[in-house]
């Protein structure tokens, strides 16, 4: 029996269903916190109890502090467990719950504070004798450092966020005349997902594998290798597809993958899950890259692939008991597919949107992770995950079979989904035959002849449906259900005609004498603009920088002309097809 009776889960989507999921299937009491948008979300749904800690933007809601502690105190929770992403790797926060008393899911403070910092977690992995990529070990606040790192080492080079990870504020810089560019977005995304702008520099290394190792440590001195995962398979840096084992891994780099994660673990005392990741090169060394101080996206492949379920084990370590099992016997081959809200025809730009169908696949040995069901919207405040498929199999051919039917069963309208492309990616020759790094996707794949669909028209009511109110009494939520007639049209006496959504802008396809417009790709806010009205541009120049989903997105003029009419600002928020600027 866990000390642990009742468990707030300071998060959202797919990993706050999960997270309830685990600690239900071990008797503790579920607290769910939601933003105002995410009012009817399933996490929502699937918990004991939820309250609203804000408004939709992150900054108001998930990431406030203050709120999500006032929250546990009046909810009466025991732990809080921070899932990814928002304040997963946020010292201060892990901190603020210790000194309430409360039990924090994750490793210490101390241990966070050095492995999320990227340049010390470097400095960590040097004192356990780990190589790490040639790198800076301070934080760069003016380009002309990242210049002269650049000069001393050669491009292409690598600039990262220090306090974050997942790809989010990394740049990749092979020219020159880019740098400073890339500096300053780098920068801005790191502040937007870490508030934090601090980056660092190292070398970026063409072409290699990245390998990642799970580990788990207990109060009770056991320190498990729960094997590899191979998550070279990435668009603009974030992780597409992952399997385990890795291809062609062998024993002996098995067996020096697992000492260099127990080290660096070891050398900062940590405990609780963690993931250890590093790059891969041709020769097949293997330098440290960072540390994830928290559960993995991806350790669903390694849940299947073991047996073992990480989120209880992280539930038990918090609460100090040990560790379930003492031993990791390893099953068949298991692979995950990120489905996003992106277009793999237009270079997996995001796609916010309702979701009209969904439909998840299922069979043997097919796990669908997920925070959405139909009619859930996918919110350009949030990350754009849907789901993640994981599949296993006997062998590594088994589940890549396995995948392409489980794939070709999932059925998601409303918005553009990567499931065409990891078919592709399963279909070529590449990824079957284990020749794969962190390049392939977007070096070697062409996915611009992929369809572009439209959201279907939003059917008619019924002449009853079932209403449903959201009730708040001192935040914490209620639901009240009931069925009421449709409302007629005001004067008519009619029923009001069925509402329909406009067909979604995909691939943006102007007319004769419109090649010049350029238009928003989706929703976003604008936070750079290159040129002034008047100023001459040549095609495929970057024009303007736009976020949505906290990741920015760059974008180019179609033609050779003159700025003829700016039509926007930094700062300004536009809706999909917006017209931004027109090139004569």
């Amino acid at each position: 029996m866990l000390a642990v009776k009742s468990v707030l889960i300071a998060n959202r989507g797919e990993i706050a269903v999960r997270v309830i999921r685990a600690a239900r299937d071990l008797g503790l009491h579920t607290i769910a916190v939601y933003s105002e948008l995410d009012r009817s979300a399933l996490h929502v749904n699937l918990a004991d109890e939820a309250w609203n800690i804000g408004p939709a933007p992150s900054a108001e809601s998930y990431l406030n502090i203050p709120r999500i502690l006032e929250v546990a105190r009046e909810a009466g929770a025991d732990a809080i467990h921070p899932g990814y992403g928002f304040l997963a790797e946020n010292a201060g926060f892990a901190k603020a719950i210790t000194d309430t008393g409360l039990i924090w899911v994750g490793p210490s403070p101390e241990a966070i504070t050095t492995m999320g910092d990227k340049i010390a977690s470097r400095v960590a992995a040097d004192r356990a004798g780990v190589a790490s990529v040639p790198g800076t070990i301070e934080p760069l606040s003016d380009s002309a450092d990242v210049r002269t790192f650049a000069e001393a080492h050669g491009f292409p080079i690598a600039i990262k966020a220090a306090h974050g990870g997942g790809g989010k504020g990394l740049k990749v810089v092979y020219d020159p005349d880019d740098l400073e560019a890339a500096f300053e977005s780098a920068r801005r995304e790191a502040e937007a997902w870490f508030a934090n702008p601090e980056v660092y520099v190292e070398r970026y290394l063409e072409h290699p594998r990245h390998i990642e190792a799970q580990i788990i440590l207990d109060t009770h001195g056991h320190a498990m290798f729960l094997g590899e995962r191979d998550c070279s398979l990435q668009r603009r840096h974030q992780k597409l597809v992952e399997e385990t084992p890795a291809p062609g891994f062998t024993d002996a780099q098995r067996a020096k993958l697992e000492a260099a994660a127990l080290a660096i673990a070891d050398a900062t005392g940590y405990v609780n899950a963690g993931t250890v990741e590093f790059l891969m090169d041709t020769n097949g060394d293997l330098f440290f890259l960072e540390m994830n101080t928290r559960i993995q996206v991806e350790h669903t492949i390694t849940e299947e692939a073991t047996g073992i379920d990480l989120v209880a084990e992280q539930l038990r370590v918090a609460a100090g008991d040990p560790l379930s099992f003492d031993a990791v016997e390893r099953r068949g081959h298991a692979i995950e597919f990120r489905i996003n809200a992106e277009d793999p025809a237009s270079g997996f730009l995001p796609t916010p949107g309702k979701l009209s169908k969904y439909r998840e696949p299922a069979g043997p040995w097919v796990r669908v992770d997920s925070g959405v069901c139909q009619g859930a919207r996918i919110s350009q405040y949030y990350d754009n995950l849907i789901a993640k498929l994981v599949v296993r199999g006997r062998d590594r051919e088994e589940a890549i079979r396995r995948s392409i039917r489980a794939l070709s069963e999932f059925e998601i309208e409303g918005v553009e989904t990567t499931i065409p492309a990891h078919l592709r990616i399963l279909q070529g020759s590449d990824f079957p035959a284990g020749t794969i790094h962190t390049r392939l996707v977007e070096d070697s794949m062409d996915f611009s002849d992929l369809a572009t669909t439209t959201s279907p028209a939003i059917p008619e009511d019924e002449e009853l449906s079932e209403r449903e109110i959201t009730v708040e009494v001192g935040g914490r939520r209620f639901e009240v259900k009931y069925w009421s007639q449709v409302i007629a049209s005001t004067g008519s006496g009619q029923r009001p005609a069925p509402r329909r959504t406009a067909p979604r802008l995909g691939k943006q396809q102007p007319s004769d004498g419109e090649e010049g417009i350029v238009v928003a790709p989706m929703q976003g806010t604008i936070v750079k603009v290159h040129h002034a009205a008047g100023e001459a541009v040549r095609a495929n120049e970057p024009v303007c920088v736009l976020e949505a989903m906290k990741m920015e997105n760059e974008i180019k003029a179609p033609v050779d002309g003159d700025i003829v009419d700016l039509r926007v600002q930094s700062g300004d928020t536009v809706t999909a097809g917006a017209i931004l600027m027109i090139i004569k």
